[in-house]
């Protein structure tokens, strides 16, 4: 059996990311065509002769950091000889963190430790990848099978040797809109150049990035493959009945079913949230406006007049219901009983907002902006992100027009299924098949 091994850089986050998210899906996919799946990580805590202890390193909120020499050194050390990864196996023992996702849907793990700090820390300084090989041996003796192909979801100064290497690229924001983030732009173009030649093939999750990658890095058009994404949710989460989800929201959260507005995501500025809180205010729409999202970069001038408006305690404020991070469970249940998803953002490599809301029948507002034109299709109410009457208008149009979003849901269902874990499976296929897995 064909096996894939996928980085766990974003996994490890404790409360996940849009990369964690596909990587998550990835595997699931993978696995549901036949495929045998891993996942490297690069714990603070070194290897061990206990497979327990080992599992532990993996999810451990206080595993040991690097000592100063190590940390100081270790992009060094890198750079020069490399890495490699020991496995682990799940033990059964280890219960893992749900805020994560959970254990993801992998036959066993690797791990190396700080790989990912030394890997970042030797192409900052030597301007080097990092070597990695996976040796066999496990913990007690055991031997396990080393991967097939190494799928890379995002773009890592690291490459597996004796395997074909594939990086996906999900956006070239820090290039295409550099206002926008905190990169360093030089050492991110620099990073990108190296993949795109070392690589034996790249990913991409549509095709406005598709065309960013074969423009910008000059990739040639046959060694970039778009696998676009899918959404997976557990049908005990989708197929809920809407009376339950609704009794929920009142209970938890005081909103009603169909009754306010959801925006979702990082609060940075590609999420365009300062122009979305400025629009709704300006629409005069009674119902709630939710938000959702941890603060990023460059968020001060995205949050800057909900802030003014939390401050002034005025009737406004109430309308406004901000929360850092919810459980995925609850975020499920959120997103079916708004009125609509607001997500008109100014670039998106992809967008999973759009297709999650649309897949879970609620209408969505969004933009023309990157490539969120191929996600909504004509299912979503779209409008220049710029344009602050133009998102007030469509806050308006769905506030007030339940036959709109009531022909928004079933044209967005359609469209979702256009996104569909088959039609995903099927560019997976696609894409292994070119590195010959």
């Amino acid at each position: 059996m064909t096996s894939i091994c996928i980085d766990g850089f974003n996994l490890a986050l404790a409360k996940g990311s849009g990369i964690a998210t596909y990587g998550r899906n990835l595997l699931i996919n993978a696995q549901a065509i036949g495929m045998g799946t891993q996942v490297l990580y690069g714990p603070g805590a070194p290897y061990r002769k206990n497979p327990v202890l080992n599992e532990i390193a993996l999810t451990d909120a206080a595993s040991a950091k690097a000592p100063p020499f190590l940390a100081r050194h270790a992009g060094l050390y890198a750079s020069r000889y490399g890495r490699s990864a020991r496995p682990v196996r799940p033990t059964g023992e280890v219960i893992w963190p749900r805020t994560g996702g959970g254990m993801p849907r992998a036959d066993y793990f690797w791990s190396s430790r700080n790989l990912f700090r030394s890997a970042n820390n030797a192409f900052a300084r030597y301007r080097t990848f990092t070597p990695l090989s996976f040796d066999a041996r496990g913990a007690q003796g055991a031997t396990e099978a080393t991967p097939d192909v190494m799928h890379w979801t995002c773009p890592l100064p690291l490459e597996a040797r004796g395997v074909p290497n594939i990086y996906t690229i999900h956006d070239l924001i820090p290039l295409r809109l550099p206002h926008t983030t905190l990169d360093n732009k030089a050492a991110f173009l620099r990073l990108c150049r190296r993949i795109v030649r070392r690589a034996d093939h790249i990913a991409v999750v549509s095709e406005k990035t598709r065309e960013d990658v074969v423009r910008l890095l000059g990739v040639p058009e046959d060694r970039v493959t778009n696998t676009y994404q899918s959404v997976s949710v557990p049908p005990a989460l989708a197929d809920r009945p809407d009376e339950e989800v609704a009794r929920e929201l009142a209970g938890i959260f005081d909103l009603g079913w169909k009754d306010y507005f959801l925006y979702f995501g990082a609060i940075e500025p590609k999420k365009n949230l300062g122009r979305i809180v400025e629009a709704y205010l300006a629409s005069g729409a009674d119902s709630p406006l939710v938000i959702i999202g941890g603060r990023a970069w460059l968020e001060e001038g995205e949050t800057a007049l909900m802030g003014q408006i939390k401050k002034s305690e005025s009737s406004m404020s109430e309308k406004l219901l901000t929360y850092e991070y919810m459980p995925f469970a609850m975020l499920v249940s959120l997103i079916r009983g708004a009125k609509a998803t607001l997500f008109p953002s100014l670039y998106e490599g992809f967008g999973l907002p759009v297709l999650e809301s649309m897949a879970l029948g609620t209408a969505v507002l969004t933009s023309t902006g990157g490539s969120l034109p191929e996600v909504a299709g004509d299912a979503a109410y779209s409008v220049d992100p710029y344009d602050v009457p133009a998102i007030t208008r469509g806050i308006r149009a769905l506030d007030a027009d339940a036959g709109l979003r009531d022909a928004l849901i079933e044209k967005g269902r359609v469209q979702a299924a256009k996104f569909s874990p088959e039609a995903y499976q099927a560019r997976l296929r696609e894409l292994y098949a070119k590195v010959g897995a």
